[in-house]
């Protein structure tokens, strides 16, 4: 299936480039195979294992798009796939392109929750999504054929796959308003909702974020980032291809094992260098550089031109650690692009113009908050990033309580339009029309993301979270998934936990539950406490704190729902007791 190459595919090419500029996303493949540059695939020490040029999937894939047809898979069939960092699911994603169906990335087993908890979670997603079949590494051939068992699909691996007979069809003409893939990076694990995202929307997002990023010759992109995500499939995955741009690829499992691989990749690059990360991968490349190492002569940042920020809150004090870390090197604090994102939008909907790094604006905590100003105390402040400037085309309102625009440095929820927003929810009509609003003068619906911020002078800056959702190491947490962790254990009924994240001494955020306790032993409490931290850390992976308070204390909205917000502000404010183990 796949032939070997020698040298690494190169940065530019006779072929003029188009940003993105197509009406489908297959002819988006068809173009870039008409170039020499592709992915390169690179071991946990950064030597290069496979370049894969765009002539070489597409070949790939319009053969595997045969075996698709050849199985019985139609147009509009869904089709998981495990989204391991490599040729075998680049084919497979655009062999489902090209046959007409939704591909499904979905995420590979952690080293935590097992292999139980891994099934469990892919059983989940499969039952959201509904496919024909689940194609998958042969590594974990046994778990993934019992979550394709139970759901009651298919379940083969690609090597298997590839051995298939094909078909010999006519491919289906695909549509710009067709659907392109469904995208689960941020759903919940035990509540999943599917990103159904356009071949419309993904392009002129692909698009938009090319121009703001001013992608031009030269330029290559290195990425670290899991293919699940929003951040690796669109930005370092799908954009690489609309916009004929070569990439260079670490799997996640080794930047975690060997995060300084990143840096030796970037410097490696002859071009200028696009590469992104959340915040906390800067950070652990900071930390791991000793003061007595000199970085001057392991590392050539110089033509490291975007440095992306994106995926969870940026952190201003990290971005200064990691400049004072490599400043030898030739990183500049310019390189620093702060962006704004998510699923629903396609993947960007602000991005900081290109050379003007990260700026903050200082803004008073009771005023981020809500509440009050406490005259008895000293102003606390937080720096609150400047997130950029709406892609073309993307227009950003922040909305009152009311639903009412906001005037700049005015708190509200940020809603945003355009081109890029998502089709829906896949077959979840209700949470569909939660959050896209049909507006009055009949230009498109409105996303209301959940988030909460301000504009100032036609920039982003975001002061909160996605509604709910616990933001731990760039990595997505549903507090209901914490929380239905705890319900499994006996003793505890719905509605007797919330989840919430917090901010630890070293500001860092951790994650923190609350709980209903019904017993009155001391012993017992510490014991409970400890089998609650140990539970939630095998769903999850986490260290969280665990507070034990009395029945009946934990507030709900108007309607009956648990009010995760509200338990938060009266456990921050004190007027929510836990017990002490002591007592």
């Amino acid at each position: 299936m796949l032939k070997e190459t020698l040298a690494p595919t190169p940065n530019d090419c006779a072929l003029p480039r188009r940003r993105a500029d197509f009406a489908t996303f297959s002819e988006a493949i068809d173009y870039a195979a008409r170039s020499e540059k592709g992915l390169n695939f690179h071991d946990m020490r950064g030597t290069l294992e496979r370049a894969y040029t765009y002539r070489e999937m597409r070949t790939d894939a319009l053969e595997m798009a045969q075996r698709l047809v050849a199985s019985g898979i139609e147009p509009r069939d869904r089709v998981a796939l495990i989204a391991e960092t490599s040729p075998e699911f680049a084919a497979l994603f655009c062999a489902c392109i090209y046959a007409g169906a939704w591909p499904v990335p979905l995420p590979l087993p952690t080293g935590f929750g097992g292999k139980d908890g891994y099934i469990d979670q892919l059983v989940v997603q499969l039952q959201s999504s509904d496919p024909k079949i689940l194609i998958y590494p042969p590594e974990i051939d046994e778990m993934a054929k019992a979550a394709a068992d139970r759901q009651g699909c298919e379940g083969i691996d690609w090597d298997s796959f590839a051995t298939r007979d094909k078909a010999d069809a006519e491919l289906p003409q695909v549509n710009p308003e067709d659907i392109c893939y469904l995208q689960y990076s941020s759903g919940s694990t035990r509540f999943p909702t599917g990103v159904a995202v356009t071949h419309k929307a993904l392009l002129h997002n692909l698009y938009g974020h090319a121009s703001a990023m001013d992608l031009g010759t030269n330029d290559r992109v290195v990425s670290w980032l899991p293919w699940y995500h929003d951040m690796g499939l669109v930005g370092c995955f799908l954009s690489v291809i609309a916009n004929q741009v070569s990439i260079d690829y670490l799997k996640t499992e080794h930047f975690a094992r060997r995060p300084l691989a990143w840096l030796d990749l970037i410097s490696r690059n002859q071009g200028n260098t696009l590469s992104y990360s959340p915040t906390f991968g800067y950070d652990i490349c900071a930390r791991r550089i000793s003061s007595q190492s000199s970085v001057a002569d392991r590392f050539d940042l110089s033509r490291w031109r975007t440095a992306g920020n994106g995926a969870d809150m940026i952190r201003p004090d990290v971005m200064q650690n990691f400049v004072n870390a490599f400043a030898e090197a030739g990183f500049k604090a310019s390189a620093f692009t702060p962006s704004y994102g998510l699923a629903e939008a396609t993947l960007a909907v602000t991005v900081m113009p290109p050379g003007e790094g990260i700026r903050v604006e200082l803004v008073e905590e009771e005023r981020l908050s809500g509440a009050r100003r406490n005259l008895n105390r000293p102003a606390r402040y937080r720096a609150i990033v400047n997130c950029g400037k709406p892609l073309p085309d993307m227009e950003v309102e922040i909305r009152g309580e009311g639903d009412e625009v906001k005037s700049d440095h005015q708190i509200g929820k940020v809603w945003c339009r355009g081109p890029s927003i998502m089709h829906s929810y896949f077959r979840n009509q209700e949470a569909t029309e939660e959050c896209l609003i049909p507006s009055d003068d009949g230009k498109g619906s409105w996303l209301d993301t959940g988030d909460m911020g301000y504009m100032a002078d036609g920039y982003l800056f975001i002061v909160g979270r996605a509604k709910d959702m616990i933001i731990i190491n760039g990595k997505n947490h549903w507090p209901q998934d914490i929380e239905w962790a705890v319900e499994q254990l006996p003793g505890f009924n719905h509605g007797d936990i919330a989840a919430f994240s917090v901010e630890r001494e070293d500001g860092e955020e951790a994650p923190a539950v609350l709980v209903h306790c019904r017993v009155s032993d001391p012993e017992e409490r510490r014991v409970l406490r400890e089998r609650i931290r140990e539970k939630v850390q095998s769903v999850t992976g986490m260290q969280c704190l665990v507070e034990l308070v009395p029945p009946r204390t934990l507030p709900r909205t108007s309607s009956g729902k648990l009010s995760r917000a509200k338990a938060k502000r009266l456990y921050l404010s004190g007027e929510i007791q836990p017990y002490s183990l002591a007592a």
